[in-house]
Parts: C-alpha cells; structure tokens; sequence
C-alpha cells in the first residue's frame, strides 16, 4: 500500500483551492474524496493502457498471419512481448476488469491516436527491439522491461501527460500520484502469486477519518497557525510567505498538534516532500527549517 503522503497532499491540493475559491466545509471535503476517487480512475486507465498495448499487439499479429502474401515474421511472429507475464497479470488482474467493467470510458480504443502513435513508438526503439531479441522469459526481466516501458513512454511523455489532462482536468495535478500507484503495482508483483489487488489510496475507515480530521483541523485553526508561524520568521513577514507555503506548513502543523503519534520527523519529511512536488525550489528547505524550529520549542518527539 502506498502511505499517507498522498492523503496529505490531496488535504494541502484542497486547502489551498479554499484560499482560492471559499465554499463550504461539506462542499470542499467532498470535492476532496471526489478527487481522490479520481486518481483512483486514472491508475486504472493507465494499468488498461499496458494492457491495450499488449492487446494491440496481438491484433497486429492476427493481421499478419491473415495477409495474403506473408513473410517470415508473419508466419512466425515473435511473440515475446504478448507473453510478457507482468502484462499478463495486470490483464487478468480480476479487480481491474471488474472496475473496467463498472467504468467503461476507462477502457481504452485500439484505434485511439495516442495508443497506436505510442505502440509505434516502442516498437521502433532500442529497448523495446532488445527485449524482443532475448531469449528466454524470465519473470524479473519482463516486470524490469514494463517497469522501464511505463516510465519513458507514459509517466515521462508529455503528450501523453496533455492527452489525460484534456480527458480529466483534475488529472493534470495527480499524474504524479498515478504513476507511482502503477510503478509499485508493477513492483509488487509475484512470479508464484495471482495479482489479485490494486492499490487504493484510501484503504480503509481510519485512512479516510485522517484525511478529513486533517482538513478540518487545518481550516479551523488557520489563523492560530499563522501566529505560530509569524512567530518563527525570522527577518521576515508572514505577507511575504507564498499562499502554497502557508498551506503546506498550517497543514503540517496541525498533523502535529492532533496527531500526536505519529513522529514529528516523519511528519517533517512528508511535507518537505510535498513542498518539492508543488511549491518552489527552496520552499522545502525553508518548510523544513519552519518546522524543525517548532518541534524543538513544543518539545515535539
């Protein structure tokens, strides 16, 4: 399972819009678990992009074997990659066609433009020709290749990155959260074990209890926290403090006021990490100092 630094992000993603746009408590944390629904859709449309990749693939073989004059390749394609036994796995994943299933614009067109144009890209590069030419199919290499497949030609592509933004707008600040679900489902699998579950953000009651006593406890003492804050710069003013920044450290701060068991470095590091993915270059280390000083003056193991 993935830890809470997703949750958090998504309270610090909400409260941040509530500074920019005010609606009710109500309003805004269902907007909240309505968003991490959402990244929970485009996890399971990416997982379906691998498996549409194999399956378009195999549809290219059906092709060639039905041609009128055949070569070599077509009579004997090399079928490598359609036997690859993590594409395998994410194909048969039950959880997956399931919520497929239930959702179907999750589902991906052999015919889409950016499926076929990234099919053509991988099948013209060098990784991609390699694999095909090794002999043998070893679990680790397949889940390696997918591994790496997956992270030049979805998570770093840029158009593709545009194409999920222009099918989901919110998507566009959770690709990063996505990717990392994907590349752990891929990391997680076993060669001796039915892949039988995904992951979710939201686990359980307790996750979701966090993630809303967070939120709450973040607006309700936000101008408590400005004075704490305010109280910790040093040659500086609290105006001067970028919204992003504020968001980051009220929330952080309010984890460790109500959150008691939790360690403050855990907490510190969670959100410095946060600081890196949504806030400037130097952000996390003025977040860090921010928050290290307080820990020291509440005693805060």
């Amino acid at each position: 399972m993935l830890g809470r630094r997703q949750i958090r992000e998504k309270v610090v993603q909400t409260v941040y819009s509530y500074y920019q746009n005010p609606v009710k408590f109500d309003v805004l944390e269902k907007n909240m678990f309505s968003g991490i629904e959402k990244i929970y859709n485009l996890y399971i449309y990416q997982l379906n992009f691998l498996v549409a990749l194999k399956e378009l693939a195999e549809t290219q073989i059906e092709i060639g074997k039905n041609k009128y004059i055949k070569t070599d390749a077509d009579i004997n394609p090399n079928q490598k990659f359609i036997n690859n036994q993590v594409l395998i796995k994410l194909e048969e994943n039950p959880e997956r066609l399931f919520f497929t299933g239930q959702h179907k614009q999750l589902k991906w067109d052999m015919h889409d433009d950016m499926l076929v144009k990234t099919f053509q890209r991988i099948t013209a590069g060098k990784r991609y020709q390699d694999f095909m030419k090794e002999e043998g199919y070893s679990f680790e290499d397949d889940q390696k290749f997918i591994g790496k497949l997956f992270l030049r030609y979805i998570a770093e592509n840029d158009d593709f990155q545009d194409y999920l933004s222009d099918k989901e707008l919110s998507w566009y600040d959770d690709i990063h959260i996505a990717n990392s679900m994907v590349q752990k489902t891929i990391g997680f699998l076993k060669e001796d074990e039915e892949s039988r579950t995904l992951i979710k953000m939201i686990k359980d009651d307790e996750d979701k209890t966090f993630a809303a006593k967070l939120l709450r406890d973040t607006l309700n003492n936000w101008e408590i926290n400005e004075k704490k804050l305010s109280e910790r710069l040093e040659n500086w003013d609290l105006e001067r403090v970028s919204l992003m920044d504020k968001v980051i450290l009220a929330t952080a701060i309010s984890e460790l006021d109500n959150f008691p068991f939790t360690p403050s470095r855990v907490i510190i590091n969670e959100y410095i990490e946060i600081a890196k993915v949504f806030a400037t270059d130097r952000s996390n280390i003025f977040i860090n100092g921010i928050l290290d000083k307080y820990c020291k003056d509440q005693n805060r193991i």
